[in-house]
């Protein structure tokens, strides 16, 4: 026995005794069994996400197929994921260098760094969130290249 596809009761007839709806129709938008459309982020926002975790929601952006298609999220995508890195191995280098030369009273420097790239990240959230692109100096036109943009 077929069910209304409006209001999902059992149907007798080519017509829903309980609500009126033809059997075999579409569900309304406003019916109880309505689901709504997937939510999806503005690009301004799904761009300053990227910065927010750097590699981790650089890669992330990159595997979401509505995400990965835009050029704009791409290149930011990319830029963090870059900035991410560099920032990563600028780090065990100094570390690397600091240790060879014994001079363990210089490690705040690390730290230093640190601040400065976390600076530089919520920096690139505001200004990407207003809309404003930002491309910084050696990896952004590599960011660009792979985003294709």
């Amino acid at each position: 026995m077929p069910f209304c596809a409006s209001c999902g009761s059992q149907v007798d007839g080519s017509f829903c005794a309980k609500c009126g709806a033809r059997v075999g129709t579409a569900v309304p938008a406003s019916g109880p069994r309505a689901q709504a459309a997937p939510e999806v982020l503005a690009d301004n926002v799904a761009s300053a996400l990227c910065y927010v975790l750097g590699l981790i929601t650089g890669i992330v952006f990159l595997v979401f197929p509505r995400y990965n298609r835009n050029p704009i999220v791409r290149f930011h995508a990319f830029q963090s994921i870059f900035l991410h890195v560099g920032c990563i191995v600028l780090a065990i280098l100094l570390n690397i260098v600091l240790t060879i030369l014994h001079l363990g009273s210089l490690d705040f420097l690390v730290s230093v760094m640190w601040l400065g790239f976390f600076i530089l990240s919520i920096y690139l959230i505001i200004q990407t969130y207003q809309g404003k692109t930002i491309e910084l100096p050696v990896i952004g036109p590599l960011a660009r290249q792979q985003a294709g943009a």
